[in-house]
């Protein structure tokens, strides 16, 4: 594969892997330095590049595994799930607040599930893809993603009932 056929294919979804980075490492940095790595490692494996089917999905398992092993790693002590995308400069302080509060329970919520629910639930509904492909991902059959993402939304659905009927705190 030559320089421009690797940028043109590896590039578009450049983003989708920034965003799986950051949302299994603590910051902007760390994601954007496994993101560096992923792409490094996917830049050496650009002559064997051809033999993969869907270049997306390795670079995704290749990301997940990536930041999975600095999980793992001793330097990985000070490392959390982070996520805080949202920003909108028309919105009143007050909302500001209470968005910033929603997010930081969610984050606290996802923070709380298993691995493979966190896994599941980011690439599901946050990066939009399809069942098939996360199958592919993860290496799970069909109905054991189905399960996963159902119990991870229902662990999400009940904490969030149980803060807004007990406050939070």
């Amino acid at each position: 594969m030559q320089q421009s056929e690797f940028i043109n294919v590896v590039m578009p979804f450049k983003d989708k892997l920034y965003r799986l980075a950051k949302r299994l490492l603590v910051s902007k940095e760390e994601a954007e330095d496994a993101t560096q790595e992923v792409l490094l490692k996917l830049w050496s494996k650009n002559e064997s590049m051809g033999e993969y089917k869907n270049v997306e999905a390795f670079a995704m398992t290749m990301t997940k595994n990536f930041c999975l092993d600095r999980l793992k790693s001793k330097q990985a002590s000070n490392l959390k799930l982070v996520h805080s995308n949202y920003r909108d400069e028309n919105v009143s302080i007050q909302r500001q607040i209470e968005a910033k509060d929603s997010i930081r329970l969610m984050e606290q919520i996802m923070e709380a599930l298993p691995e493979q629910q966190k896994m599941v639930l980011q690439l599901r509904d946050v990066e939009q893809y399809e069942f098939e492909e996360i199958c592919e991902l993860l290496d799970m059959k069909p109905t054991a993603v189905r399960v996963t993402l159902s119990r991870a939304r229902k662990t999400i659905r009940e904490e969030l009932a149980k803060k807004h009927s007990y406050g939070i705190g």
